[in-house]
C-alpha cells in the first residue's frame, strides 16, 4: 500500500502536543483498513526515521488515529517543525 494513503494527515491537538513534549509521540489520522506493521513502515519511508512502537484507536465516527512512538534519536518536536505543525 502506498504511504500516502496509509497516513492521511497529523493531528494538531493540544492532546498531541502534550505527547509530542512528554512521550515523543505524535498522532496521525491513519486509513481505516491500514496495519500497525503497515503504519510503521509508512512513517519510517516518509520521514526517515526509528518508530519504536505503534498504538491504533478507532473512533465510534469509524476514524483511526495511530500514535506514534519514536526513537529517542529523533525528537518527535522535529518531525512536527519539518510538518509545519509547529
Amino acid at each position: 500500500m502506498d504511504p500516502y494513503k496509509i497516513i492521511k494527515f497529523p493531528l494538531n491537538t493540544e492532546k498531541s502536543v502534550r505527547l509530542m513534549e512528554s512521550k515523543n509521540e505524535l498522532i496521525f489520522q491513519v486509513d481505516l483498513k491500514a496495519t500497525k506493521k503497515q503504519i510503521k513502515q509508512a512513517i519510517e519511508e516518509l520521514f526517515k526515521v526509528n518508530v519504536v512502537k505503534v498504538n491504533t484507536l478507532v473512533s465510534p465516527a469509524a476514524k483511526k488515529r495511530a500514535y506514534v512512538r519514536f526513537g529517542p534519536e529523533t525528537p518527535a518536536i522535529d518531525i512536527a517543525t519539518k510538518m509545519g505543525m509547529m
